[in-house]
């Protein structure tokens, strides 16, 4: 079979996995309000499980289509924006990663990242608290609902 059919296919069946995953998790609207109803007693519980250090990993193919372009975009735009000291002090990093090469293997089996995806970090006591967000996947016909509910994960991971 020809290597640039293996790619598409290999790049559909992880978009069509994102879709899926995606499908089953709570809509956008309860993803960005469902803190609002936390109690004084949880907020300071979450300050004390605040993150060290966050790391975002944005995976991606070789070639990417236009949402994976977009999520990766947002997400970086988010923390530059929104978080311009944590990013400058390395609290937040930015990974951009092509899961094919062969140098990012290991990034790659240290997520489980499979096709394109958008992983968030968050290091607390010195381990790591790897989660994949399919949510953003819903998000990106709305930088501004993307930013808001983007800006609040991580605000949560911190701790604020």
């Amino acid at each position: 079979m020809n290597k640039k059919i293996i790619i598409g296919l290999v790049i559909g069946f992880g978009l069509l996995t994102v879709l899926v995953l995606a499908s089953l998790n709570p809509p956008a609207s309860e993803a960005i309000t469902g803190n609002q109803g936390q109690s004084q007693s949880q907020e300071s519980a979450s300050k004390e499980r605040s993150a060290e250090k966050i790391e975002v990993a944005h995976f991606h193919g070789t070639q990417q289509c236009v949402s994976c372009i977009t999520v990766g975009k947002f997400a970086l735009e988010t923390i530059k924006n929104k978080f311009p000291n944590e990013f400058a002090s390395g609290k937040i990093i930015f990974r951009d990663i092509n899961g094919e090469l062969p140098e990012n293997a290991a990034l790659v089996m240290k997520f489980q990242a499979r096709g394109s995806s958008l992983f968030v970090n968050a290091i607390m006591g010195g381990k790591d608290n790897i989660e994949e967000d399919t949510t953003v996947w819903r998000l990106i016909s709305d930088e501004n609902q993307y930013v808001s509910y983007f800006q609040n994960k991580l605000k949560n991971l911190l701790g604020r």
